[in-house]
């Protein structure tokens, strides 16, 4: 029988260990803030870090954390031949058949073993709650028990989104916690998805202090820079900023460096590599210290579900600058009345040089997206929305 106060949360990655990515980080959150809230929470997930591979790396078996009882369960042998042929295919807009996403589904990420867990425990808990969507863990774990299953779909206007399997996996399931009103309105476009099957919940983000000088004195910066956090890959848009900062410096004359936090291989001009700074991972404190001191945080991605670093740069008090094709990153700058966006490079320049050359309006952007995220992103509000959207979902 169900506990009412027993939540069961399905991760393919636990974020930290060395597996980062926001999707990852936003359902860790909200499981520990379940936990403040008074619920048992058991967080399903995998032995594997890399996202690309997929190789069990952890050690299967329980431990716990934080108050949360974390279960690893080893990813079943692939067949990444056929993964990459058949995701090549989607990536273009080809046709794939049903019985090829099923292949791509089972040869993404899959645990045989967690599902097999779930299928003796599943009726413990009141809730599974599940995501990013275009992962075979999510959609064989969701579709294994439909009925419990509350998607967190991280959802995204790409060519997954537009599978068959995914108009199943949102149709029979129960419900949606999306992160935005604009990824709700995608739904809505590609499935049209019910509004009384849904609630934005969205993550917290804790307010803090950074000395913007900190960040340069530290690594000898003596340029203005901007800066890029999280994967480096050009789904996220890296090689594109790369060619746009390379592209204003010769066209421009301004030295201007180019910092990156984060993992992954930065593909950029020869010229420009001398003005990159790539720091990788680094702590809390410094990334929120080189969010502080740079003129923009810049994301070039478009496919966004919730721009978490975008939001922590506003909580540093600095603006950002994003693609015009992302919905959720503009809608982010247009509600915190705290960014700007490009559609090319055009664009890119003149935006890059207004917040260069107007100290005050940019310090006025920063001021507005700090004041912005405290008042929506207050740990307190996110977690009412989420116990709202329990009760109207899962009741």
């Amino acid at each position: 029988m169900a506990n009412p106060d027993r939540l069961a949360f399905v991760c393919p990655r636990l974020a930290g260990d060395g597996a980062v990515g926001g999707a990852e980080t936003l359902l860790k959150n909200l499981a520990l803030h379940a936990v403040r809230l008074g619920f048992e929470v058991d967080f399903l997930t995998t032995c594997a870090q890399s996202h690309f591979t997929w190789e069990n790396t952890l050690p299967p078996g329980t431990r716990e954390m934080d108050g949360m009882t974390v279960h690893f369960f080893p990813v079943d042998a692939r067949d990444a031949g056929a993964f990459l042929r058949i995701q090549q295919t989607i990536d273009r807009g080809g046709p794939v058949s049903e019985q090829e996403e099923q292949l791509w589904l089972r040869n993404g990420v899959h645990s045989t073993a967690l599902l097999e867990h779930l299928a003796q425990h599943a009726t413990r808990y009141r809730a599974i709650l599940l995501g990013p969507y275009l992962f075979g863990l999510t959609w064989f774990t969701a579709l294994a028990h439909p009925e419990r299953s509350l998607l967190i779909p991280c959802l995204h206007d790409e060519p997954f989104a537009r599978l068959s399997s995914m108009k199943r996996l949102f149709a029979e399931t129960a419900g949606c916690l999306f992160n935005s009103q604009a990824e709700r309105e995608l739904a809505r476009e590609l499935f049209q998805y019910p509004d009384h099957k849904s609630r934005i919940v969205g993550m917290g983000l804790e307010p803090f202090t950074a000395n913007p000088l900190a960040f340069a004195q530290r690594h000898h910066i003596r340029a203005p820079y901007v800066l890029y956090s999280g994967r480096r890959e050009p789904l996220k848009g890296t090689p594109l900023l790369c060619d746009y900062i390379n592209a204003f410096r010769q066209r421009t004359a301004r030295d201007i460096k180019l910092v990156f936090t984060g993992s992954g291989q930065i593909d950029a001009p020869p010229e420009l590599l001398p003005h990159i700074l790539d720091v990788g991972f680094v702590s809390e404190t410094e990334k929120h210290e080189a969010m502080a001191g740079a003129v923009a945080f810049i994301h070039p991605s478009v496919n966004e579900s919730f721009g978490i670093v975008l939001l922590e740069a506003f909580l540093a008090g600095t603006p950002g600058l994003v693609h015009a094709k992302s919905r959720v990153l503009v809608s982010q700058c247009r509600a915190a009345r705290a960014g700007l966006w490009f559609r090319h490079y055009p664009d890119f320049e003149t935006q890059l040089l207004y917040l260069l050359d107007n100290p005050e309006a940019r310090d006025a952007l920063g001021n507005n997206g700090r004041e912005w995220v405290k008042n929506e992103y207050a740990w307190p509000v996110i977690e009412q929305k989420f116990l709202d959207a329990l009760n109207a979902l899962r009741p």
